[in-house]
């Protein structure tokens, strides 16, 4: 079964680790047949802390990591909703060296060695 992928803004980053998404769907009243905006708030595994109120991120469904997080952040997008690349990529080396058991200064390491030679 794929994973789930949503898109939102961050409207907490106090958690350590932990972000709160806020996602916005549409759909029109079924009898009205106005555009109705409904949102909902995902706590989401951030391991390296780099996402703060205001961004707009990318989630994916994942594994139970908490009571309330079964979401982990995939990468920060831009304005017009692209995934900036070098960001998920570092993301991506931070919860590799997390499952993989290392400490905090080796995630943070991972995280940079990516974003580096994704610069590069």
């Amino acid at each position: 079964m794929p994973k789930r992928n949503l898109e939102g803004i961050v409207v907490s980053d106090k958690g350590n680790k932990t972000i709160i998404v806020q996602v916005e769907r549409r759909f029109a009243h079924p009898l009205l047949k106005k555009v109705v905006r409904r949102s909902k708030k995902y706590h989401a595994h951030d391991e390296t802390n780099r996402y703060h109120a205001g961004q707009r991120v990318r989630i994916e469904e994942c594994r139970p990591i908490s009571k309330l997080k079964s979401w982990r952040v995939v990468g920060a997008l831009t304005p017009a909703g692209d995934l900036i690349v070098s960001d998920a990529e570092a993301q991506a080396a931070a919860a590799a060296a997390s499952q993989a058991g290392g400490d905090a200064q080796a995630v943070e390491r991972a995280a940079a060695e990516a974003s580096e030679q994704a610069g590069h």
